[in-house]
């Protein structure tokens, strides 16, 4: 019996261990996929900048007025050195993108501190993790602590002492705690002393530091919540603070303010006399009032009610005291204002041709006419003191909450709802050289844009909304909009519609649509009539029942409910491709609901009932599976009650089970949106909270996406199915393409163990690109003009290399290195092996271009490294330009191929010898488009860019050739006069093969003389050569008949003017040097060395 046990105890412990082996192979051959390999594959942003976004903050230098610090609410940190005129983001890869402030170290300018989370309460605002520091000018970035404040809305430095800094923490919004109210540090950010607020809801709002005594401060402070049902924005622990020892201790500043609790509140120090203090406070109910303090806060004395209002002052209400006029305020609202006699009276900005919804405002010190404004729509110059105003158009930070994609030809076109930017449209790229400019895109509706949708195979229509669910059909013919919101009928309860309500157009009927309100509606006609098919989805909770700050408050509160969305909506919907009339719906108050009869009848599944799931989960995204009617995906969000956990399941079953497919995405991700491949069921996207990721296993696995991508928000994902292309919707950076993601398909783990593998492509566009501005990329508009990048003319490759290219000294060193990381003797290799290192030039990657006929086309150089690269080919053969001393002509290009089967095939080119390693793949170069005229053939179009590219190579090598003949002659005349025989006849000959060079340049050229004053010569070979190349090379229309006949012209004339320059170089000069040598002439350049 203890043999037994011992036996089954041994083979249990060979059965664990040979388990946990193939659980180490397995996770080692999984981790062949990272995120590193894909880092090839590049997104192309494509802005864009023609309205710009939300701007929380702005900092000019305080010795450069040309260089600004532009903290975007939800786009990082941008730079500019010229006023605007190019910017550079230089927040990219940090953890946050939120921005909530920025400072600039007065006494060091260089040292820039930025606060992340935006300072806002809005229902769409982005979280940080804490301040951080950069010592550079923003080039490298370290976190400062703080990290659980979420919000932070004010930085101080200390005018002298950059070791001594303050911040104003708000603190989470959507939950208590966190680190919150005004902090200290004293050792330049290596720790934080709390000074005022609290450990629940109360943090800072507004710190200000008086300019003559840095130890004077005066801090606001702001008790507020938000939940996905409610806002309240004040209570008793909202107040204005003073200190007068650099704030460690303080003292309630309360005399002559109102008694009741308060909001949000905007403080201000007059420049010019700094014992006044300014404060702009919200009071119940959206009231409000300006208090001005002459005596450094020991009394206030109330100058009037204004107050910032639109969605809330929680939205606005900071106040900037002008620097340059005493009493003068500015106080930012939806529309600026402003007031002359310290907050008594106001009268509004001048916000003509002007986005509206201000948030920060910046001076010049030296210039009292000059203001920079940011708000929603970006940033805007003053410089006549706000009658009138210049657009930084050149700033992409546009918010993004959802898009749709359309089937135009040749190229889809891009729809997206953005906050507070309008529902714009604009192409995926454009057949012009410059690429995408803010003139290609289109505004296709006012307000808060939201989920648009789009008509498959009609492009001509879309429909658009402005927020809680004001639908309508945009006619982009006619540019008209059609009003189509389902309307209730009599004795029907109001319709609540979410902030982003979902539209749907049905998978099976492309005039039938799917809204949203609390119930599910349905149109058969494009939405001119709309059927409810649904009753209350949602568990229709009364919000002011909900609990805000840990408890049930009074009607008497601070409710702001103008700032919130209706409550128990819809938020998401869905339909089965496999399935007509099965639909999903998803709740902002925890349900999931399910019809198999197109809406007869509805099934709850409770998000609690999903493992793991709070019963307070908003469902940010259902989708049906597009391959089985029973599969479906739920991507839920609890942020809102200050949950950040990334929630993402699967359900196999119709929601009888669900599975967690969240596997290793991180924590602190909150996932917006999921979208499946529509040929490999197990490829998936996924747009989280600070990123793109992709599973190539359904799932188990996910991979990010970071090829050109910040850290960003990602709210929506969109696949353009004929091109292949992914298209990312991030809320402050724009649109993102990654264009023809189609090798995720077919990337395998067994490929990477290849030494190399080429996916194939999609079909090369066969054009001319448009110059539309008279030049490439911005032309003459200047740097400020703003244009996003095309993909890539011509075919792109994508190929996968399992190990880098490496030269031999590389290996060399390598081999050293590891050597001398074991503390082991390295030997020396030798001089030959040393000398062989020298000489042999660096492995190259070559892909090689063959026609149908395996003839050979074109080469293109890629990178060696290993991982997943893309190279484009211009479609262009190799120049036949002559190459000469005088230039390598790398530059140079051929005409372009026709269109056509094409193969690739990828080499490694390394001593002398070019290895295949992967291909050949076929793809096809097509024409993109027929001109109004009908022209020659593509072939016969190809064949006469060929002889003109030939005959000009001729030419120019004919122009070479008799320069240096020219130069020669020039020698041997200088060498003649280094002989001791009588120079006559040979000088005769010299002087007579030099005036006939002379004559064929001439033929060739034009007459020099004229030239050089600009008097115009009879048409040379040259100029008929010109006049059919420049006739030709700028169309596919082909060779006219006056094209054809220069071009026949010019070659009779060259013929005869190479046969005469042959014979002088073949013949006369060759005797000439003879007759020199005869005469005892000494060496010349050019000739054999002598014996």
């Amino acid at each position: 019996m203890k043999k037994i046990m011992q036996f089954s105890l041994f083979t249990s412990l060979v059965f664990l261990l040979s388990f946990v082996a193939l659980a180490q192979k397995k996770q080692a051959s999984e981790d062949v996929l990272t995120k590193d390999v894909f880092d090839g594959l590049k997104f192309r942003n494509i802005g864009p900048a023609l309205m710009s976004g939300r701007i929380a903050d702005i900092a000019i230098h305080p010795e450069n007025n040309n260089v600004w610090y532009v903290a975007v609410g939800s786009g990082g940190l941008w730079k500019t050195e010229n006023s605007g005129t190019t910017w550079q983001s230089v927040f990219d890869q940090q953890n946050s993108y939120s921005m909530g402030c920025v400072a600039i170290d007065p006494s060091n300018p260089e040292s820039i501190w930025v606060g992340t989370g935006e300072n806002v309460g809005g229902r769409h605002v982005g979280y940080g993790d804490g301040v951080y520091r950069s010592d550079d000018g923003g080039k490298n970035w370290k976190n400062m602590g703080l990290k659980t404040s979420e919000h932070i809305s004010k930085i101080i430095l200390h005018p002298t002492n950059s070791k001594v800094i303050w911040v104003a923490a708000q603190g989470p919004l959507w939950s208590k705690g966190g680190e919150r109210g005004v902090y200290k540090s004293t050792d330049g950010g290596q720790s934080w002393k709390q000074l005022l607020g609290d450990d629940a809801w109360t943090g800072a709002t507004d710190l200000i530091i008086d300019p003559r005594n840095p130890d004077r401060l005066y801090a606001a402070t702001w008790q507020r919540h938000r939940s996905v049902a409610a806002y309240m924005g004040g209570g008793a622990g909202t107040a204005i603070y003073l200190s007068d020892d650099g704030g460690e201790n303080w003292v309630k500043s309360s005399k002559g303010l109102p008694s009741s609790d308060l909001g949000k509140t905007g403080l201000a120090i007059s420049p010019q006399n700094p014992d006044v203090i300014y404060a702009a406070i919200e009071l119940d109910r959206r009231s409000g009032g300006v208090y001005k303090s002459i005596n450094r806060g020991a009394s206030w004395e109330k100058q009037s009610d204004a107050v910032a209002g639109g969605t809330g002052p929680h939205y606005y209400q900071e106040l900037y005291a002008c620097p340059h006029q005493f009493d003068r305020l500015y106080l930012v609202d939806v529309y600026m204002q402003i007031s002359d006699d310290g907050g008594k009276t106001f009268r509004r900005m001048n916000e003509n041709n002007k986005h509206v919804d201000n948030h920060a405002v910046a001076f010049r010190m030296n210039d009292p006419n000059y203001i920079l404004v940011g708000n929603d729509g970006g940033l805007y110059e003053s410089f006549d003191r706000t009658k009138s105003w210049k657009f930084v158009s050149n700033l992409p930070v546009t918010q993004f909450y959802k898009i749709a994609l359309d089937d135009d030809e040749p190229f889809y076109n891009i729809y997206g709802g953005t906050q507070d930017n309008n529902t714009q449209g604009g192409p995926s790229r454009t057949d012009n050289v410059h690429g995408i400019r803010n003139a290609d895109w289109f505004v296709t509706l006012f307000g808060d844009g939201h989920q648009p949708a789009t008509e498959p195979d009609n492009p001509d229509i879309l429909y658009s909304q402005w927020q809680q669910g004001n639908l309508v059909r945009f006619d982009r013919k006619t540019g008209e909009i059609v009003f189509v919101k389902p309307q209730p009928e009599i004795r029907d309860d109001r319709d609540r519609f979410n902030w982003d309500a979902p539209v749907l157009v049905s998978p099976h009927k492309p005039t039938r649509l799917y809204f949203a309100s609390q119930r599910v509606w349905r149109s058969e006609d494009r939405g001119d009539s709309w059927t409810a098919i649904s009753k209350d989805l949602t568990n229709n909770k009364q919000r002011i029942n909900q609990k805000m700050m840990d408890k049930n408050q009074s009607w008497d509160a601070h409710w702001d409910l103008y700032a919130m969305s209706d409550y128990s909506t819809i938020t998401s919907l869905s339909e089965s491709p496999q399935k007509e009339g099965l639909i999903w719906a998803g709740t902002d108050d925890g349900l999931i609901q399910i019809t198999e009869d197109g809406g007869h009848n509805w099934n709850a599944i409770k998000v609690s009932a999903l493992p793991g799931v709070p019963e307070t989960a908003f469902v940010n995204d259902i989708k049906a599976d597009l391959f089985d009617a029973n599969t479906v995906y739920v991507a839920l969000d609890n942020h809102k009650y200050g949950d950040f956990n990334p929630y993402l399941f699967k359900s196999n079953d119709k929601g009888k089970s669900w599975q967690s497919i969240r596997s290793n995405l991180p924590d602190r991700t909150l996932m917006w949106r999921l979208v499946q491949d529509h040929i490999k069921p197990e490829l998936m996207f996924v747009a989280t909270e600070f990123g793109i990721w992709t599973s190539l296993n359904g799932g188990q696995k996910w991979i990010q996406l970071k090829g050109n991508l910040p850290v960003i928000s990602f709210r929506d994902l969109a696949i353009q199915k004929r091109e292949n292309d992914l298209v990312a919707a991030s809320f402050g950076r724009g649109i993102f393409i990654l264009d023809d993601y189609s090798v995720l398909r077919s990337l395998t783990e067994e490929q990477m163990k290849q030494e190399a593998t080429i996916f194939p492509l999609r079909q090369a566009w066969w054009y001319i690109p448009r110059q539309l501005l008279g030049n490439e990329q911005k032309a003459s508009q200047g740097d400020a003009y703003f244009v996003a990048d095309n993909p890539p003319f011509g075919a792109v490759f994508t190929y996968y290399l399992r190990d880098d290219f490496k030269s031999l000294s590389v290996k060399r060193t390598e081999t050293e290195k590891a050597l001398k990381a074991k503390n082991e003797d390295i030997p020396f290799p030798g001089w030959d092996a040393l000398e062989k290192e020298r000489r042999t030039l660096p492995p190259k990657l070559i892909l090689v271009i063959k026609d149908a006929n395996s003839d050979f086309i074109a080469r293109v150089e890629g990178n060696g490294k290993k991982g997943l690269h893309r190279v484009a080919w211009d479609l262009r053969m190799p120049s036949s330009m002559p190459v000469h001393s005088a230039s390598s002509n790398r530059e140079a290009k051929g005409p372009m191929v026709a269109p056509g089967t094409y193969f690739v095939e990828l080499y490694r080119q390394f001593d002398g010898v070019m290895e295949s390693l992967a291909g050949p793949q076929s793809f096809e170069v097509v024409p993109l488009r027929k001109g109004s005229l009908q022209g020659s053939e593509p072939k016969e179009t190809v064949a006469f860019w060929k002889q003109i590219q030939d005959l000009s190579s001729a030419s120019s090598a004919a122009s070479i050739v008799l320069s240096s003949s020219i130069k020669k002659i020039d020698l041997m005349e200088i060498a003649l006069t280094r002989t001791q025989t009588d120079p006559n006849e040979l000088l005769k000959e010299l002087h007579h093969t030099k005036t006939m060079l002379l004559e064929i340049d001439e033929e060739l050229n034009g007459n020099r003389s004229k030239g050089m004053v600009g008097e115009k010569n009879d048409a040379t070979i040259r100029d008929r050569i010109f006049a059919a190349s420049i006739g030709t090379n700028n169309s596919t229309y082909g060779p006219t008949p006056t094209h054809v006949r220069s071009v026949e012209i010019a070659h009779e004339q060259f013929a005869m003017i190479r046969e005469k320059l042959e014979e002088i170089v073949l013949v006369q000069i060759p005797a000439l040097e003879k007759s020199l040598a005869a005469a005892g002439a000494p060496w010349m350049e050019g000739q054999a060395i002598p014996k």
